[in-house]
């Protein structure tokens, strides 16, 4: 599984447009996660937790304005680029209005989609934060990807500090193995979840009592200072 920029759900009914925006995010170093209709879009928002979403409006049932008010209504505030047609600008102004973060109108280069995606991610990440996290006896360094456990270094695969990296972020989150793979691997729908716990065991193995991930009984994995 290779490191990457998290994953981005791209929500579009045609086709070709959607494997030409996956194949151009792909590059990028995103993972995609493609789904063709409204409710289906909505259900894998909720369960996977992707770092944007590329939104069409014109969608078969649920269409995109209503995708993005139901997230927004349930406090889900995940970047969202809205797909419209020149004929659509009174949905995508609702949109706008709804919380949407940008919007492309067809048709548009696939470039022009990656570089506008890259600046909605931006303007949602906000100012550069310390790189330097702590928690309990642990200090992660993700400017130069180091790991110190009270006053000596500690090794970790590239894999094992990006799972670590991202739980420290969101301390007291619990994230389950799907929003996990999503998060931290960029893939969805990963044949087999119980590849998380493998690296969860790893890292506790290498941190011992100074291990910050508390496992959710039927649910997944959070970091805390309380530990497991």
């Amino acid at each position: 599984m290779p490191d990457n920029r998290g994953l981005v759900l791209v929500v579009e009914d045609e086709r070709h447009i959607a494997d030409l925006q996956r194949r151009y995010l792909s590059r990028e170093g995103f993972g995609v996660h493609v789904e063709s209709d409204g409710s289906a879009a909505l259900a894998a928002a909720r369960r996977m937790r992707p770092v944007a979403i590329v939104l069409d409006i014109a969608l078969p049932g649920m269409d995109g304005v209503e995708v993005c008010r139901r997230l927004r209504e349930e406090g889900d505030w995940t970047p969202v680029l809205f797909v419209t047609a020149r004929d659509e600008v009174t949905d995508r102004i609702v949109g706008l209005e709804l919380g949407a973060d940008d919007y492309l109108t067809k048709p548009f280069s696939p470039h022009e989609l990656v570089a506008r995606l890259k600046s909605v991610l931006r303007r949602a990440a906000g100012p550069p934060q310390d790189p330097v996290r702590r928690m309990g006896r642990l200090t992660l360094d993700t400017g130069r990807r180091t790991l110190r456990v009270d006053d000596g270094p500690v090794e970790l695969t590239t894999t094992e500090f990006n799972l670590l990296a991202f739980l420290v972020r969101n301390p007291g989150q619990v994230f389950s193995r799907d929003q996990l793979l999503a998060q931290v691997w960029g893939q969805a729908g990963y044949r087999d979840t119980r590849v998380i716990d493998v690296y969860v065991s790893q890292l506790r193995s290498k941190l011992g009592d100074a291990s910050p991930i508390r496992t959710v009984r039927g649910v997944g994995y959070s970091a805390s200072d309380a530990g497991r």
